[in-house]
């Protein structure tokens, strides 16, 4: 009796260990594909970065232009995602005999966690390239 009662833990622990493990996988994948979209759009306006730069732009200003297009993107996707995942986990639980309610601060608190984790994944790029010489870049051109 004990010994099916430990098997069972045993592999319920697995299984929530493994899905932890994919889900820390897949956040990892989706920030190196952000970051080479960051990376992408930095080295598509160099140019225009090094003149804002002659023209006086500050490092946070650069940083803040050029970050500000990718949460656009995380709060876009973030606003569609969240309605439909509410509507798919109601559905779900609607099925177990206990039954609780999904709060809105889960919601919000994965979309506060994305927007930091794109926010630090872009923000590397975005000081790298706002860092940079200008001149550097206007030469090139």
């Amino acid at each position: 009796m004990i010994r099916n009662y430990i098997k069972i833990a045993c592999r319920s622990l697995w299984r929530h260990k493994g899905s932890s493990i994919f889900a820390v996988l897949a956040i990892c994948i989706s920030c190196m594909g952000l970051f080479g979209l960051a990376s992408y759009s930095t080295i598509q306006r160099t140019r225009e970065i090094g003149i804002r730069k002659v023209f006086g732009a500050s490092v946070t200003g650069i940083v803040n232009m050029l970050s500000i297009e990718f949460l656009q993107l995380v709060i876009i996707s973030s606003l569609i995602a969240f309605p439909l995942a509410w509507f798919a986990m109601n559905k779900w639980l609607q099925d177990f005999a206990y039954r609780i309610a999904i709060g809105w601060w889960v919601f919000a608190l994965a979309g506060v966690i994305a927007l930091v984790i794109a926010f630090a994944t872009v923000s590397f790029q975005a000081v790298k390239a706002a860092i940079a010489n200008p001149v550097d870049s206007l030469r090139s051109e």
